[in-house]
């Protein structure tokens, strides 16, 4: 059920194959033992065009959308691991960021629920 979203800089998917960071996100998340098996979803989107603090520095900002119902302290710490990642993975990108939202349960619907 959780999607990783992950946007870059273009230059990033040259760096690494874009398979092998999705992968590095998914294992990451994975790491937590926050989701069930297989639900974990990574997609990229690598910008050809983008203003970074008036700059073209490279960049790589994970949107996390997941469930709600986890502490503030087990997002935290799936914000850190994927961080922590992603920085292994590319120490001299000088943008690595992350932020988390939550599904309201209520107002969540996919194609098998209707």
């Amino acid at each position: 059920m959780p999607h990783f979203v992950i946007d870059c800089s273009e230059n990033i998917t040259r760096l690494k194959l874009p398979e092998e960071i999705m992968q590095k996100v998914y294992k990451a998340a994975e790491s937590t033992g926050l989701f069930a098996n297989g639900d974990i979803k990574v997609r990229i989107n690598p910008f050809q065009h983008y203003n970074v603090g008036n700059t073209k520095n490279d960049f790589i900002h994970v949107f996390a959308n997941i469930m709600e119902g986890r502490t503030v302290d087990q997002k935290s710490d799936l914000s850190k691991r994927i961080t922590a990642a992603l920085k292994s993975m590319f120490p001299d990108v000088p943008i690595i960021s992350i932020n988390i939202r939550d599904f309201e349960k209520a107002t969540y619907c996919n194609k098998s629920m209707v």
